[in-house]
């Protein structure tokens, strides 16, 4: 007999609600929870193929190892003493930064990619942390943490009360949101119009949420920060600055401000962003004039050669109008799970460049490196090589720039490890492959989303189904790659929550504004509940938390608990040093001279801009028939004017040429793009050998990040300029017969 069960999407940001139909232990259906507290029975087509994903026959269920150079099939122990004897040689013979350590998307998609990483970072001490943030996010953390003193406090548009919102670079009717955790972002739009609001798209494309707006500035790519300080400028000349009454003893650095801004007059902006002054000046008024309003900018507005800058003044534009922490505006979401609030009050601040890559001397950014130098850390020799790389859930050879050379790159370790369900383009390169469960087998809290939730709410749902036998689930599979790598092979997996439900305890007892401050940690760890270390390492999360929730009140509430629109949190979110928002950093003041170097530029020739499709998640979702074809194609967008003056026919490929390389993809000529904008899809690129992709493989598209060769950098962020990259496009003229 089928039977239901509930499980939290973990395909996107947008966190929907599900209800499996399954039938033994094979998922069958899914459909929208229309009870869930957060989504109300909300789905896109990747939720819909939950099933198919679960039970994709490309996915490994038993961890490989290589032996006589070919990867073969193991049992667990086999695989964690492979891994042992792999990289403890090499940390003991080299250091701990001989370990390079690659986290991917699908990370922040799972409890286990939350939970452990940071246990693995820590019994490794290796600096050499590389991420999807640098090719994605970063300059928001780092503007938070400039401006706010956390890299992590970052404020989210009210979509729900707003009266006014202006996006830049975001496409969420595709993406279903980013940074910005929001079931339904479609109909959330829809309804903001339909109260009388309104809504402003810039982007280059006319996308599906531009096609939305009221109002579409075809931008040119790579100039948000300059169209942006503009409207900062029009607000301080205009004397149209209020940032309120409670945010006026929050706000340090007005009149420096003004100053730092003065030249970017929307005269002066207006060439360069392709945006008339007139219009400039007509949005500054109306943000200023709205009721409430909200600016949001994501992956086209920060991965760009000033990503940090246009972050910043996303945050400058809400705060100078006065919508920053108030409702309606941008406030910051309050986690379940996230710390008990502290006493406002000075705090640590941000620093930037605490160290520096060993090769181009790049400066971290909250813990990381570049991803875009993790090629060159590897090839080249000398003391401090990356010699053994553990990714997980990571395919850096489609995500980071050059991936022929980080190809190469890998395929010169001393010893990699894959945690990844498929063997791809990165897997492949692996001498242990360990592949978690189905996400059918897992249960689910989105640790990570919930920080950036339009609507706070706490939901958790345990797994749909059993596991198979001998099969650990993806939790304990990481804590043994911990106790493995740390030096503790063999010990039991549980090991690791105990230990950091024990360290986590006592260090919360000693905390003055903890809710169990001068309590008994070992009383409190005897009280947590839960069948599972992870389990219990949420509920004792939910204990030290803000709301007075356990693990238990979350299981009595399948479809969620529902705990209220986002409030008002300043001043306790600041951990500046002066305990104030620094409207203008020192290391926004000193990088301001680029941007304002552009001013006197003229935008000429191509430039290649990214795009995202509903139906696709960066590089992992290609295997999944039902996902597949339509309008999710790996194709080259090009205005009609510029393929007709470049001699390119629709449907005809056309080869791509930009610093890192080349690549050829058939022509799509559309009006979507702008004159003089190019468009090509990210993660694709499957046709390397070695892989099992056997779907991807018959449509593998090209690798977008092949034309970068890792030199465009945001200084601040060392984010990887992915979009407004100058490109040559030429016709593949056909051979004479």
């Amino acid at each position: 007999m089928p039977r239901t069960a509930l499980r939290i999407c973990p395909l996107c940001e947008a966190t929907c609600g599900l209800s499996l139909t399954l039938e033994g232990t094979r998922v069958t259906g899914a459909r929208g929870d229309r009870d869930d507290v957060f989504s109300r029975g909300f789905i896109c087509p990747k939720g819909a193929s939950f099933g198919a994903l679960d039970a994709d026959p490309d996915r490994l269920t038993r961890p490989l190892v290589r032996k006589d150079g070919r990867l073969q099939e193991v049992g667990w122990d086999e695989a964690f003493d492979a891994v042992a004897a792999g990289v403890r040689p090499l940390v003991e013979a080299h250091g701990p930064h001989a370990v390079g350590v690659v986290l991917g998307n699908p990370n922040v998609h799972t409890m286990a990619g939350a939970l452990y990483p940071p246990v693995l970072l820590g019994a490794l001490r290796t600096r050499n942390l590389f991420t999807a943030s640098t090719v994605d996010q970063m300059p928001k953390h780092v503007s938070s943490g400039l401006l706010f003193g956390d890299a992590n406090a970052i404020p989210v548009p009210d979509l729900d009360r707003t009266d006014h919102l202006l996006i830049l670079g975001a496409n969420p009717l595709e993406s279903n949101g980013s940074l910005c955790t929001a079931p339904d972002f479609p109909g959330r739009l829809k309804a903001l119009r339909a109260r009388g609001g309104t809504l402003t798209v810039v982007d280059p494309r006319r996308t599906r949420t531009a096609a939305l707006a009221d109002r579409h500035l075809a931008i040119r790519p790579g100039t948000d920060a300059l169209l942006l300080a503009a409207l900062a400028h029009v607000l301080f000349e205009e004397k149209l600055v209020d940032v309120g009454p409670h945010l006026a003893d929050h706000v340090q650095g007005l009149g420096e401000l003004a100053d730092a801004l003065a030249d970017f007059t929307p005269e002066a902006v207006a060439g360069r962003c392709d945006v008339p002054a007139a219009t400039v000046r007509l949005l500054a008024r109306e943000l200023a004039a709205a009721p409430t309003a909200a600016v949001y900018g994501r992956v086209g507005s920060t991965t760009v050669a000033f990503g940090t800058e246009a972050s910043w003044l996303v945050d400058v534009l809400n705060i100078l109008t006065g919508n920053l922490d108030r409702p309606g505006g941008a406030l910051f979401p309050l986690s379940a799970t996230a710390p008990a609030p502290r006493p406002a009050g000075p705090g640590k601040g941000f620093a930037l460049g605490r160290w520096r890559s060993r090769v181009s001397g790049h400066p971290e950014a909250k813990g990381e490196l570049p991803l875009a130098a993790l090629a060159e850390e590897i090839d080249t020799p000398g003391d401090g090589a990356v010699r053994a790389v553990i990714a997980i859930a990571a395919n850096p050879v489609l995500s980071a720039p050059d991936g022929d050379r980080l190809d190469r790159a890998l395929d010169s370790l001393d010893f990699m490890v894959s945690v990844d369900p498929y063997l791809n383009e990165t897997s492949r390169h692996a001498h242990v492959v360990l592949p978690p469960p189905p996400p059918s087998r897992s249960a689910h809290f989105d640790f990570a989303f919930n920080a950036f939730a339009v609507r706070n709410q706490a939901r958790y749902t345990p797994a749909p189904v059993p596991l198979a036998d001998g099969q650990p689930d993806e939790c304990a599979l990481l804590a043994r790659l911990v106790l493995a790598v740390g030096g503790q092979h063999g010990a039991p997996a549980g090991a690791v929550d105990e230990t950091v439900i024990a360290a986590t305890l006592a260090k919360a007892v000693a905390t003055a504004h903890s809710p169990v401050f001068g309590a008994d940690p070992e009383r409190l760890a005897r009280e947590l509940t839960g069948r599972t270390g992870p389990e219990r390492r949420l509920d004792m999360m939910l204990r030290l938390g803000p709301y007075d929730l356990t693990l238990d009140d979350l299981l009595a509430h399948p479809h969620g608990i529902d705990l209220g629109p986002l409030q008002p949190r300043l001043p306790a979110v600041l951990k500046t040093r002066g305990g104030r928002i620094d409207l203008l950093p020192e290391p926004i003041a000193a990088d301001l001279p680029r941007l304002r170097a552009e001013l006197g530029r003229a935008g000429t020739g191509l430039v290649l801009v990214g795009r995202r499709h509903l139906r696709s998640n960066n590089s992992w979702m290609h295997n999944i028939p039902a996902l597949t074809g339509g309008s999710n194609r790996c194709t080259l967008q090009v205005h009609p004017g510029d393929a007709a003056r470049i001699g390119l026919t629709d449907g005809e490929p056309a080869r791509v040429r930009a610093a890192g390389g080349e690549v050829v993809a058939p022509v799509e000529v559309t009006d979507a793009v702008r004159p003089g904008v190019v468009s090509l899809p990210h993660g694709w690129g499957h046709d390397r050998p070695g892989t099992r992709l056997g779907v991807a493989a018959k449509d593998p598209g090209v690798n977008v990040n092949q034309l970068l060769d890792g030199s465009l950098l945001d200084p601040l962020s060392g984010t990887a300029v992915l979009n407004a990259l100058p490109v040559d496009v030429r016709a593949i003229l056909p051979v004479p017969s």
